[in-house]
């Protein structure tokens, strides 16, 4: 009876241990408050994805709808915090079977940070997905307004007149400062069809000239050969056509009788959505050579080039005036139309700010998480030096410790903000911003994932963790020991 308490009390402290339980991230356990807390923002962040999926950012939905994408970026700072520790755990005895104690040493410390030391990826992920997803709709304006401009001229400039070219006036224009190629297309607009009441455009080209040019800009390329006039004059135009043209004449003969009187018979044996020449859903495009020579006379000059001077195109083509009605086109001012709108230039500051403001506090959150621990990692830094670490050994370890935390929200960033693009894009339209107050040959322009708005804010965490652990390693090695460890003592 004498030895039950003693015994008792023995067996109840056969280990040591401290009498709180460990409060780091590796063995925490998220309470049920949390989890109850977690599971509410999830549901939000569903409902204002969905929402915005099925009515779009015009339709009702108020400031959860416009709250998406901090949203999912703040579910998924909390899954990550909840991930956090497996691949440290994971990693640990690898590291420990390493020569050396640096790596072990460091993934070590970086497990056993307490978890209000990881509440920072909660900001370093909001604010990566924010500037993901301005960056993203800033390129998908900007993509929208050159593939409009595009579609619109057809190339670089265009030159183009109500009647035929004057004679000369191609190799001129292929002599004027930054122009590099030059492809004449004869263009009418008033083709009649078998019936003899719809109309239709007609362009001859030189199939050649055309194919490199429909490749070089994206518009509806094909081979040259699959257009080339064949045989002699009785065998048909092969033709490449709009989908609604092909439509309406099928793939079978049939006559077109073009401005000047003439008529042909064509077979469609190509189709495309867009064709340079055109810029309108209905063309019809053959080899100019099967036509007569009063159709095949060029009304339109298509160039490609850089820098090209538009006062010299002007001149050159008879237009010194400049006036509005001018027949010289050229792609970059057609595309500075579409950006003449105080709604347009409002809304791009506002996501520009986005970007600005999501960078800033994505590397404000990581510089202030790694300025807390500062005074405990100088006074590591200065206990370890009594016991032979160097200098570079002591660089390594901060910059190693801090890049656990680092990574993982520069990945995690990317990838949400990837996600919540993909996710949000159905429900977006960006066709006001881009295009307001001019018609739109684009039709709806879309959300786009751009990666040089995901990979930048990402790698600038990374360049920010891993600059400030090492600054902070030089600086304590030039205070000394025996100075931090005061210091530390003093705190």
């Amino acid at each position: 009876a004498c030895a039950a308490l003693p015994v008792r009390a023995c067996v109840a402290h056969r280990a040591v241990r401290v009498h709180d339980g460990r409060r780091d991230v590796a063995s925490a356990r998220p309470s049920r408050r949390r989890t109850v807390a977690e599971l509410t923002a999830v549901a939000l962040a569903l409902g204002a994805v969905e929402t915005l999926r099925r009515r779009g950012a015009s339709g009702t939905g108020g400031d959860l709808v416009s709250a998406a994408p901090v949203l999912i970026g703040v579910i998924a700072a909390l899954v990550l915090v909840r991930l956090y520790p497996l691949p440290l755990r994971r990693l640990a005895r690898p590291a420990g079977r390493l020569r050396g104690a640096v790596g072990h040493l460091a993934l070590a410390r970086a497990g056993r940070t307490s978890v209000s030391a990881v509440l920072p990826l909660l900001a370093l992920l909001t604010a990566l997905t924010t500037a993901a997803f301005g960056g993203s709709v800033l390129a998908g304006v900007t993509d929208a307004r050159d593939r409009a401009a595009l579609l619109t001229v057809g190339a670089d400039a265009r030159i183009e007149e109500t009647g035929p070219l004057r004679d000369g006036l191609s190799d001129r224009v292929r002599g004027t400062s930054g122009v590099r190629d030059v492809v004449e297309v004869g263009l009418t607009y008033q083709a009649k069809g078998p019936d003899g009441r719809q109309t239709l455009p007609v362009a001859g080209v030189d199939p050649a000239a055309y194919a490199r040019l429909a490749a070089r800009t994206g518009l509806g390329s094909f081979e040259a050969e699959e257009l080339k006039r064949r045989g002699g004059s009785e065998e048909p135009l092969r033709a490449l056509a709009s989908p609604s043209v092909a439509e309406r004449f099928g793939t079978g003969q049939f006559r077109i009788r073009v401005e000047d009187g003439t008529s042909v018979t064509v077979r469609i044996g190509l189709v495309r959505d867009r064709t340079p020449a055109v810029s309108g859903e209905d063309f019809l495009v053959v080899d100019r050579a099967g036509l007569s020579a009063e159709a095949a006379r060029p009304t339109v000059l298509l160039l490609t080039g850089d820098r090209m001077d538009a006062g010299a195109l002007r001149r050159t083509a008879g237009d010194d005036a400049g006036a509005e009605t001018s027949a010289v086109t050229l792609r970059s001012e057609e595309r500075d139309r579409y950006v003449d709108s105080p709604l347009q230039t409002g809304a791009e500051r506002v996501y520009a700010g986005a970007v600005v403001a999501g960078t800033g506090y994505a590397v404000l959150a990581l510089l202030l998480s790694l300025l807390r621990a500062a005074p405990e990692r100088a006074a590591l830094l200065a206990r370890l030096r009594t016991m032979g670490l160097t200098r570079a050994q002591g660089r390594r370890l901060l910059v190693l410790e801090s890049l656990p935390q680092a990574v993982l929200a520069a990945a995690g960033g990317a990838l949400t903000g990837w996600a919540a693009i993909r996710l949000l894009a159905p429900g977006l339209d960006l066709t006001t911003i881009a295009l307001a107050g001019a018609a739109s040959p684009v039709g709806r322009a879309e959300l786009r994932t751009d990666p040089w708005s995901l990979a930048l804010p990402a790698v600038a965490v990374l360049v920010v963790a891993v600059g400030v652990a090492g600054v902070q390693a030089w600086w304590s090695g030039r205070r000394g020991s025996v100075t931090e460890l005061r210091a530390g003592d003093a705190r």
